[in-house]
């Protein structure tokens, strides 16, 4: 089974999208947080991200005749790797595209149904822009958003920290210039 096929299972990617921010999560919290999964359900695919090596087991303990895990996100493994990327036809593309904005739909619609949801207030951002660069100053934007992104992605939690949902799409215009 290919990375792709493991992290963009509609399930499986919300709990992978649980796990950034560099948290650590047991069954019960994960199930807490999708509590619109059912327990069998989820508990399959905790399984299936673990032994994909996406999951990792980082403590256990024994409650009340159990073991309980906690588990916390193996960032490397949980994206389609570069080769992996190459390899793919256009439509297992179309497909990855699709469930990749079909989770960002999903995470609005469960944004919008919190209490009280305030986008304006919370920071919820859309918007799409043009720019014309070469494709050296296009690799020099990637650089310099990674350079932006990454201090920020070492935050812990913390008092008034709330975790935040970045998502970022760049498309060439088909159309040649």
């Amino acid at each position: 089974m290919t990375s792709a096929d493991v992290l963009l299972h509609p399930v499986r990617l919300r709990i992978v999208k649980a796990f950034l921010g560099d948290r650590a999560l047991t069954a019960s919290q994960l199930a807490a947080e999708l509590d619109d999964v059912p327990a069998g359900s989820l508990y399959r695919h905790i399984a299936r991200l673990t032994k994909a090596g996406v999951l990792q087991v980082v403590a256990e303990r024994r409650v009340r005749g159990a073991v309980e895990r906690t588990y916390t996100l193996r960032l490397f493994a949980a994206q389609i790797q570069p080769g992996e990327a190459r390899a793919m036809t256009l439509d297992e593309h179309a497909q990855a595209f699709t469930a990749y904005v079909a989770g960002l739909l999903a995470d609005f619609e469960r944004y919008v149904a919190s209490d009280p949801p305030d986008p304006v207030g919370d920071g919820a951002d859309y918007r799409v822009a043009a720019m014309w660069v070469t494709d050296a100053e296009f690799a020099d934007l990637m650089r310099d958003l990674r350079a932006v992104f990454l201090p920020r992605l070492a935050n812990t939690p913390g008092k008034d920290r709330r975790r935040r949902m970045i998502y970022t799409v760049s498309l060439p215009d088909p159309r040649p210039s």
